[in-house]
């Protein structure tokens, strides 16, 4: 059985739409679109119509490229918006064995206690520990036998309003999403390894307009920070510094992006305001605008990391990857200033179709969006439709659906539906079944008497 997959990462600046198919081999990509971003800016829909056309515009390039239609649909959100909390929760385990209704429990216990405002919504909720009776650190507690299990959560919740206008672009483009993911949690799940994970490692996607920042230790994400920075700030910069227009101070970029050029060769630009003149420019200073501005990113970036409390844990160092690593020279630099720790530059991981295009770093989240739909994910989860998310669960083409026990099927339904059910509404339900029991109670006197009568 197989399930075909559409990933819409929504950059600040661009839109890339990746159709990918999953069958019992694995994950094969069978198309692309890019579309340049209108109505974002910094990770935020800032024009619903405008975002819907460039979001409609990548997916119908994916489309024509794949040849196919899509089941499920993935699409990405910025960290702009974005908090998070800690939380846990504790059951007692009757029967004393620990299945997937039991971790279920737990994880909506912890869900339950966590104190979320009003104005967020829940995007992950991810479970990094485990404890079973008196027993801490369980990497995976399924199958164990305790009386009694306790977990702990980290939650990742998005501003309601954000995600109402991300959910009317994707829906005004035709399109139906079935799960939304953090953008940093998907390039992590693109880019890091088993060894990594385990070791602890910091995730930085480095954007157009945005740096994604998630630190992933254990089976989990234990933290995950936002920086409304970005290339299209160096463009900004080269604009300013050398009077010339924004293509062209972008032309530049992309030619001579490098942080460790130091030449006095000149080349002609256009002067900005009147573009058929041009003037000389030293590679020199284009090189210098670039280093200065990377070098202020990164040490936000190690200053983010510092007052995390979490640089400690990060044993496999840090792992950098979208557009803005392409620039020559940024792995030095980051090293010099993350304190020597190791610095990779990574890009997806391969898979069956993948497209030289989509081995740049710029494709990470996409990449990583289609992998999160095949079951990518983290070993448990309660994903952004309040549905758990488990390792083995078998991929449906309906939506958001999770195999459990056959008979623990229904008790979780059961379970769920009284979870949610206001105190209002259960009032009135008892209320009905007295009245049900007390009318089936009037007819059986009746019945009775007019046996009697005859």
């Amino acid at each position: 059985m197989s399930t075909t997959f559409l990933g819409i990462d929504i950059g600040s600046t661009q839109i890339c739409a990746v159709i990918a198919e999953k069958d019992d081999v694995g994950m094969k990509v069978l198309g692309a679109g890019v579309a340049k971003s209108h109505g974002l800016k910094k990770g935020v829909i800032t024009n619903i119509e405008q975002a819907s056309k460039s979001i409609k515009s990548a997916i119908a390039d994916a489309k024509r490229v794949a040849g196919t239609q899509y089941e499920k649909t993935i699409i990405s959100i910025s960290g702009a918006y974005t908090k998070s909390v800690d939380s846990n929760g504790v059951v007692n385990i009757p029967n004393h064995d620990i299945g997937i209704r039991e971790i279920n429990r737990a994880m909506q216990m912890a869900d339950h206690n966590a104190n979320i405002p009003n104005e967020y919504e829940k995007l992950h909720v991810l479970p990094y520990n485990f404890k079973v009776d008196e027993q801490e650190f369980i990497e995976d507690p399924l199958g164990m036998n305790g009386s009694r299990l306790e977990v702990q959560v980290h939650i990742i919740t998005a501003q309601k309003s954000s995600l109402s206008n991300l959910r009317k672009a994707v829906k005004s483009a035709g399109v139906e999403i079935d799960n939304i993911v953090l953008a940093g949690y998907a390039s992590a799940i693109a880019t890091i390894n088993a060894d990594e994970k385990e070791l602890g490692v910091a995730v930085i996607d480095m954007g157009g307009a945005t740096c994604n920042m998630v630190i992933h230790s254990g089976n989990s994400i234990r933290y995950n920070d936002f920086l409304g920075v970005g290339s299209s700030n160096i463009t900004n910069d080269l604009s300013m510094a050398l009077h010339t227009p924004l293509p062209a101070a972008e032309k530049v970029k992309i030619n001579y992006g490098s942080l460790h050029v130091s030449s006095s060769d000149l080349i002609e630009l256009p002067v900005l305001g009147d573009e058929h003149v041009t003037h000389e420019v030293s590679l020199d200073i284009i090189s210098n605008v670039i280093y200065a501005r990377t070098e202020e990113t990164l040490m936000i970036l190690a200053k983010a990391l510092e007052d995390s409390g979490y640089k400690d844990q990060i044993g496999a160092g840090v792992v950098l990857t979208g557009g803005m690593t392409k620039l020559e020279g940024i792995r030095e630099l980051a090293t010099a200033i993350f304190d020597n720790m190791p610095i990779r530059l990574a890009k997806p991981k391969e898979m069956e179709g993948l497209f030289e295009t989509l081995r740049d770093p710029g494709y990470s989240t996409a990449i990583g969006l289609i992998m999160y739909g095949g079951g990518a994910f983290t070993p448990y989860e309660i994903d952004s439709n309040k549905k758990m998310r488990y390792k083995d669960e078998a991929i449906e083409a309906s939506r958001n659906t999770i195999n459990l026990q056959p008979n623990d099927d229904e008790d979780i339904k059961l379970e769920k539906a009284e979870e949610l059910e206001s105190p209002k509404d259960k009032l009135a339900r008892i209320t009905d079944l007295n009245r049900q029991s007390k009318g089936e109670s009037a007819l059986v006197k009746f019945w009775h008497r007019l046996t009697q009568l005859f």
